[in-house]
């Protein structure tokens, strides 16, 4: 459902369409064969295409058409057999060629589409308009001198993946979404790695607001938001500031802004350009891009298993809910690793001990299933001891909070500490002859007709047993004995 925004003069809408750059994982830039490498010292990877050297001449690195391609793929777009690139001219300090290359009116995929979650547990479909491929910019840097700024090219020349969406999102909360869900699929396609700190994914979100179903209304382009909560704060306090420009008579300019995340505010950059301010034409430096549809579909046979479709997998074969698949399916690691616990095992107790134990203990450690110290062979085992009755599941919750602090296997543990499950009747029956015999009271009262005292009863033979004693057999005991 969409979201809607209370002014002085009635009920606004959001209208949003983002476009996301992705940098491209390879290992050199797009069109040269300098280090693509994040984290090295300043203009440390940097060749003479990069710094705009005069006669330098770009190749195109295949690697990294094919990175698109798969991508274009994996977000349901068509992958175009003919596209060209353009010389796209603006001024910047960290572009030293004056032109960044960029592709305008022939991309290399056109459409797509990714079906985002909503509250109400249905989905949506937000269209794509094209993926094109172009090379990043430097990066200028204000923070070295009092007096002067300084121009780092390591990321010049880096390929990126620009992903332009339809303004088809009406909530700060669709936006996330789709992002969580583009950054997910292009990890799960090992097309970029998604690390939004780093910069390999920025951002940039069109942002306008209207009377619901009315005209569209004039936008403004926030850029390089650097994470999902900073997108929708951007978007949350745009939309505001221009209802309140219009609802005081005034006019929204289409212009960039920055959003200033410590006041919690947009500002004002520039001016919007347009496409012909940019003056796109043909690089003739390098010729059109063909692309062969058997290269295409080589590409296409390559693509792993998508979140959309292992979570599909995850609620019809394993029997899990749409929330529990969601969770699993988020990142790649997550869902390999479930499934290597659920090998063999019940589908649905290994993703409650995943998600509820497993990710519960590793977000308060703040780590990835990565750097787990319960791996999913020692998960899987711990599983098994409750499938067999070696353990109660209370008692494999303190196993497990032992095995994640200290790394010890399951049968270790409860070998060592004794916590063995007791199953044998006639030891179940004393601990429940002795509860009966100590709450004479509240047995008159149960078979007076207070049914609801039957879960006291359990827990005091559970707690007088140390949670030892088998729950399916007390429950079936007592009973008998309660009604005896």
């Amino acid at each position: 459902m969409a979201a809607t925004i209370e002014g002085v003069t009635g009920t606004w809408e959001y209208v949003i369409g983002l476009e996301v750059h992705a940098q491209i994982i390879s290992n050199s830039k797009l069109f040269s064969g300098a280090s693509a490498a994040f984290g090295a010292e300043p203009n440390a990877h940097v060749s003479s295409v990069d710094a705009g050297m005069p006669g330098m001449l770009p190749v195109i690195n295949l690697a990294c058409i094919e990175q698109a391609v798969k991508t274009g793929l994996a977000i349901n777009g068509t992958v175009n057999t003919y596209s060209v690139f353009d010389r796209k001219n603006y001024f910047y300090p960290d572009l030293p060629q004056g032109y960044q290359i960029s592709q305008y009116l022939q991309p290399v995929v056109s459409g797509g589409f990714i079906d985002i979650d909503l509250e109400d547990g249905e989905t949506k479909r937000i269209g794509i308009e094209r993926l094109h491929v172009e090379q990043d910019a430097g990066k200028s840097m204000h923070d070295q001198d009092p007096l002067s700024s300084y121009v780092d090219l390591n990321r010049s020349g880096v390929g990126l993946m620009e992903i332009v969406s339809q303004p088809d999102m009406r909530s700060p909360e669709e936006a996330a979404d789709y992002v969580r869900k583009l950054r997910t699929i292009v990890r799960y396609a090992g097309t970029c790695d998604g690390n939004m700190q780093e910069g390999s994914m920025r951002v940039d979100a069109n942002v306008s607001v209207r009377k619901p179903g009315g005209e569209l209304g004039t936008r403004c382009e926030i850029k390089n938001l650097n994470s999902v909560r900073f997108l929708q704060r951007a978007i949350e306090f745009e939309a505001t500031r221009q209802i309140d420009i219009l609802e005081a008579g005034g006019s929204i300019d289409q212009e960039t802004r920055l959003f200033d995340v410590g006041r919690n505010e947009t500002r004002s950059m520039r001016s919007k350009e347009e496409a012909h301010d940019y003056r796109y034409f043909p690089d003739p430096d390098l010729l059109p891009l063909r692309i062969e549809q058997s290269w295409i579909d080589g590409i296409a046979a390559q693509i792993p298993e998508l979140p959309a479709a292992k979570r599909d997998r995850f609620m019809s074969e394993f029997g899990l809910s749409a929330y529990d698949a969601g969770v699993l399916v988020a990142e790649q690691e997550n869902a390999d690793f479930y499934e290597a616990v659920a090998e063999g095992r019940d589908k649905k107790l290994a993703a409650n001990w995943v998600i509820s134990e497993l990710f519960g203990q590793l977000n308060k450690a703040g780590k990835g299933v990565e750097g787990s110290p319960v791996s999913a062979d020692a998960l899987g085992e711990l599983i098994d001891l409750i499938t067999d009755d070696t353990i109660s599941g209370r008692i494999a919750k303190d196993v497990f909070a032992d095995m994640f602090e200290t790394g010890k296997g399951a049968a270790a543990i409860v070998e060592e500490k004794g916590l063995k499950q007791v199953t044998d009747t006639g030891a179940i029956e004393a601990v429940i002859d002795e509860v009966m015999a100590r709450e004479t009271e509240k047995v008159a009262e149960y078979r007076g007709g207070k049914d609801k005292l039957f879960g006291f009863f359990i827990g005091q033979v559970m707690k007088a047993s140390g949670g030892k004693v088998n729950p399916k057999a007390v429950n079936e005991i007592l009973r008998k004995k309660l009604h005896g």
